[in-house]
């Protein structure tokens, strides 16, 4: 009866459904299980998926698929692999409103100024925008006249002439994250990575990626547009590895892809029909296939902020979403060899994907940690949370926050304690913890430092301490909490005092400072893509600058994110919005920069729209925890020998 009952929630969740399958679920000691279930009559205008398992050479990955007809929707042969089978039973997807599928579609990608446009139902059109009315309003503000005859002034001039630039700029943006939409089952579904009309090598860059989509998503959140991302969040779940494999070259139970793509291929045996099929891609096909850490820690984010944004909770109410947030948590908090509270990773598992040194404990992949704890904790509904779920969850935010504030922080002072530390320290008293040698200290470090702010190191392991500056883990660490509100102000005052390295001439270098030289070939392998001040190796990446623009905000000092976007209204749409620029200025395009890139335009978008209405970056942030500031506070103050007691603290 219990199984049924999730089966029927699922099936009747609020809201149009995309792909209801008809799955049964149960949850026995962690492990879920799939049960097959029967053939389904045809069922005319329907819109039907199956969920199957891949042949051998496509390494049983989970794929969907979406059966279409010209003018009626046929169901397919169930497909059967050795080890078990599934059917599934779908609706067509409706609008509320009663609009059709085309209709929804029509409404997502034209705007009221554009309804006559004709948007192919499967396409993607190239962005552009209206250059001809821009040229006439630009010539019309340069060459106006006052009331009086005479030639309006500098000032007035100057000002409109950069609001008509502004507004051309962000409906620029909104025409290339628009026409970026995939569709599957004529439904919105994510955007693909970049659309650039004038090249024809797109590399992995027509595929959805999970990161990449956040800010895109958070874009459509702050606009009102909810289906686009009610979508992402429901389809990437089910192609959710919900399997307990034991082969090195299957994705864990509860990884979420790195990214899908959406392929309309012919129905075998009809021609006539086609499928639709979503390929998900757990890092098989990346470059050094490292399976992504961070694409559930970013879904769980998503799906708060929608429920934040839409006001729409069932969503993360639903049983298969409670049930992929658990195994989510479940995958992060297993118990293994590492002794300390940070997740450990491998190198290119997060944003920064190739070899730069990162492995182990990276702040960034903390920081989406914590967060994602936070978020997790705030969604899971209490009678389905185990108890000894949700205690292993609280303690781990509690030991996580503490080790982080503690050992990863770094600024004068902390600098100077450092130069000065004993090594080979023994027992529990030891104040070198890691012991950490001072001759570590960079020498470019010496001249970084500010005497006042600081910041939140890139990695701490036994005997190593990587003081590179690592933008996305310093400001999410300020956007969920992790950083102490002192830090957090500290790590902002030293943005501002390091602007000329940090910001330059287009915002933001996604660390600092590049590996250069020796250092360079042995850490990246001589990588010709991450030479330095180039790609993760010191470039500069423009959607950061949402997370500046969060980060700022809930600090209360948005004059700092304004600066930023002011500076990158100047060159961004101009250079067709590049994936990231070169150069310890950010003169250059990047050499091997895909242009029109998706989140480069979200990242920008997102940030024009929270400077404009601040309150809305509520919905993205974290606040602290009274309750964990508390034993935090407690901790500090404690004895190094009482310290290391905080495992006993049980927290419900």
């Amino acid at each position: 009866m219990a199984t049924s009952e999730a089966v029927r929630q699922v099936l009747s969740g609020p809201l149009p459904r995309l792909g209801c399958f008809d799955l049964s679920l149960s949850n026995v000691n962690g492990v879920i299980s799939v049960q097959s279930g029967v053939n389904n009559t045809r069922k005319r205008s329907s819109v039907c998926a199956q969920v199957h398992k891949h042949s051998r050479i496509s390494q049983d990955r989970w794929r969907i698929c979406a059966f279409q007809a010209r003018n009626s929707v046929f169901h397919g042969k169930n497909y059967v692999s050795r080890s078990n089978s599934m059917s599934c039973k779908c609706q067509r997807a409706e609008r509320l409103t009663g609009a059709t599928a085309e209709d929804q579609h029509r409404d997502l990608l034209v705007d009221d100024s554009d309804k006559a446009t004709s948007i192919p139902p499967n396409g993607i059109t190239s962005p552009g925008i209206n250059e001809f009315e821009v040229d006439q309003q630009l010539k019309h503000e340069e060459g106006g006249f006052g009331s009086n005859g005479k030639p309006a002034t500098a000032g007035k001039h100057k000002a409109s002439t950069q609001k008509v630039r502004t507004n051309s700029i962000e409906d620029e943006a909104w025409k290339l994250l628009k026409n970026s939409v995939v569709y599957y089952c004529n439904n919105p579904i994510g955007t693909i990575a970049a659309n650039n009309p004038n090249s024809t090598s797109t590399l992995n860059y027509d595929q959805v990626f999970i990161r990449d989509f956040i800010p895109t998503g958070i874009a459509f959140l702050l606009k009102g547009e909810y289906d686009i991302v009610r979508n992402f969040i429901l389809h990437t779940l089910q192609l959710q590895s919900w399997e307990k494999t034991m082969d090195c070259y299957s994705p864990g139970q509860g990884l979420m892809p790195a990214s899908f793509k959406v392929r309309t291929v012919p129905l075998d045996g009809d021609d006539f029909a086609t499928e639709d099929v979503l390929d998900p891609d757990f890092g098989e096909a990346a470059i050094g296939r490292v399976a992504p850490v961070d694409s559930g820690l970013w879904w769980i984010i998503l799906l708060r902020a929608y429920g934040k944004c839409s006001g729409d909770l069932s969503v993360q109410e639903r049983v298969d979403v409670q049930t992929g947030i658990k195994m989510i948590l479940k995958l992060c908090l297993a118990d293994g060899f590492d002794m300390f509270p940070t997740l450990l990773v491998t190198d290119g598992s997060c944003m920064i994907d190739r070899r730069m040194g990162i492995h182990g404990h990276p702040l960034e992949i903390q920081a989406l940690f914590y967060s994602a704890l936070l978020c997790a904790r705030e969604m899971l509904a209490p009678e389905d949370a185990s108890a000894d779920l949700m205690r292993a969850l609280n303690n781990r935010l509690v030991a996580l926050s503490f080790h982080i504030r503690e050992y990863y922080w770094i600024d004068m002072r902390k600098l100077n304690e450092i130069y000065r530390y004993q090594t080979e320290e023994y027992s529990y008293d030891a104040v070198n913890k890691f012991n950490i040698y001072p001759d570590q200290i960079p020498s470019w470090l010496v001249g970084f430092m500010p005497s006042t702010g600081g910041y939140l190191i890139g990695n701490l392991q036994p005997a190593h301490m990587d003081f590179r500056f690592f933008s996305l883990g310093n400001l999410w660490s300020i956007v969920s909490s992790l950083a102490t509100l002192d830090q957090s102000h500290a790590i902002l005052d030293l943005i501002e005092a390091k602007w000329d390295e940090l910001v330059a001439d287009m915002p933001f270098k996604i660390c600092y400072p590049a590996l250069e030289g020796q250092e360079w070939q042995i850490i990246t392998g001589s990588d010709p893509k991450n030479t330095p001040w180039s790609y993760h190796n010191g470039g500069s990446w423009p959607t950061l600058l949402w997370q500046l623009t969060v980060a700022c905000i809930k600090l209360n000092r948005p004059e700092i994110a304004a600066k930023a976007v002011e500076l990158a209204e100047k060159r961004i749409s101009l250079d067709n919005w590049p994936e990231y620029y070169d150069t310890k200025r950010a003169r250059f395009i990047g050499k091997q920069a895909q242009l029109f890139q998706t989140w480069s335009a979200a990242g920008y978008l997102v940030a024009k729209l929270l400077l404009a209405n601040p309150s809305a970056a509520k919905n993205l942030v974290n606040e602290e925890d009274s309750e964990l500031a508390n034993i935090f506070s407690c901790m500090i103050s404690s004895s190094p020998r009482r310290k290391r007691g905080w495992k006993k603290q049980i927290l419900v």
